[in-house]
Formats: structure tokens, C-alpha cells, sequence
């Protein structure tokens, strides 16, 4: 599944360059996400989400696979198991930013492929959570690259993103659509019967 992104942040292109490369300080940007090994190129962590009443915790490593400071463009790949279930993940994210003015544009690539329970909401929910998940993800970028770096707090665990809770609109359009049609119908056959019913009652009146 292939998801596109564009988004700006509040920063000049050099800096929101080195910003991006700065992996400690943007992955706890990401919604759910938590950093637990970061070495060189490499890192290690977890994403957890919610669907309703259930807990999900991936554990997993990404690789930068690609660094171009010429055109600005950085490619990610990353993979994830469920730490108690036999769910994956997959992901190859490229990103590339654009100078334009005093600001970036940012635009994000995502290859991804997933198994498990949340593939099975379909992928135009799937693709709607990444929407609004990389909304929030540009929110919380934007305003960490607007503020002066700080010292590193100690690591909190992230909260959990509930996957329903952000793609409610989705999926009770997926339900609610279906639903009306078939309420729909059975109005529609209720009305020729009632419209039945009421020629019978008059014709037997005529005789």
C-alpha cells in the first residue's frame, strides 16, 4: 500500500534538514512511538496503538537507508512485530523536503504493508488513520522545530493512538453508508405493499 503526505513546517529548508536527521528529537513526534536504541543509522522502539478495547505494541528496528543532503531527501525502511500476536508490519518511508520561503515543505512517501488485526479494517480506513496520523505527527514536528532545542527530558512511555478513535469517521461511514441503503429498500418495499394492500382493500369495496 503506497500512502502520500505533504505538509509544512515553520523552519527554514537547512534547518528542517538537519531537524529530520536529528532522530532522537523527531521520533517522539510520531503518534504512539517511543525510541529505545538509536546507533548511527539504526534504531529500535515501539509504536503502540488501541483498536477499541485492545492494546497493540510493536516492537521493531528502521534502518536510514539513503541520505541525500543535495536534494534533501532521506529514505527510512522500518519493520515491526506485535509483541503478543502474530501481527507485522512494514514500511519504507522516503521524505523529501522543499524550500519555500522562510518555511519547508515536507512530503512523505510510505510503502507499507501490514498483517494482523488492524489490516482488517480495509485499506481506505488504513489509509485514512495515515492521513490523520501524520496530521498529528506534522502538528507536533512543526511545533518542535518552532521551539529551542532543550535538554532531554527522561524518556516517557508514548500513549497509546486508538486506531478507532481516529478513523471513527471512516468506518461509520463504511457502516452507517450500507445500512442506509438497506433501510432505503426495505422502505421502498414497504410503501408498493402498503400501495398493494390499499388497491385490494378498494377494489374489494367497489365489489
Amino acid at each position: 500500500m503506497r500512502l502520500e503526505h505533504e505538509f509544512t513546517v515553520p523552519v527554514p529548508v537547512a534547518q528542517a534538514w538537519q531537524a529530520l536527521l536529528d532522530v532522537e528529537r523527531v521520533a517522539p513526534c510520531f503518534p504512539g512511538a517511543t525510541l529505545t536504541r538509536f546507533d548511527g543509522d539504526e534504531l529500535a522502539g515501539t509504536v503502540t496503538v488501541k483498536l477499541g478495547p485492545m492494546q497493540l505494541t510493536y516492537r521493531g528496528t528502521a534502518q536510514i537507508q539513503q541520505r541525500d543532503e543535495a536534494a534533501r531527501r532521506v529514505v527510512v525502511a522500518a519493520s515491526g512485530k506485535e509483541s503478543r500476536g502474530t501481527g507485522t508490519a512494514k514500511a519504507t518511508v522516503t521524505g523529501t523536503l522543499t524550500a519555500r520561503g522562510e518555511a519547508t515543505g515536507v512530503r512523505v512517501v510510505t510503502d507499507l504493508a501490514i498483517t494482523g488485526r488492524p489490516a482488517q479494517l480495509g485499506r481506505g480506513v488504513v489509509e485514512e488513520v495515515g492521513h490523520k496520523l501524520v496530521g498529528r505527527f506534522a502538528e507536533a514536528l512543526a511545533a518542535e522545530l518552532a521551539r529551542d532545542p532543550q535538554p532531554d527530558p527522561p524518556a516517557q512511555p508514548a500513549e497509546a493512538v486508538d486506531l478507532l478513535g481516529v478513523a471513527a469517521v471512516p468506518v461509520l461511514r463504511r457502516v452507517l453508508v450500507p445500512a442506509a441503503a438497506v433501510v432505503a429498500v426495505a422502505l421502498a418495499v414497504l410503501t408498493v405493499r402498503r400501495r398493494r394492500q390499499r388497491r385490494r382493500q378498494r377494489r374489494r369495496q367497489r365489489i
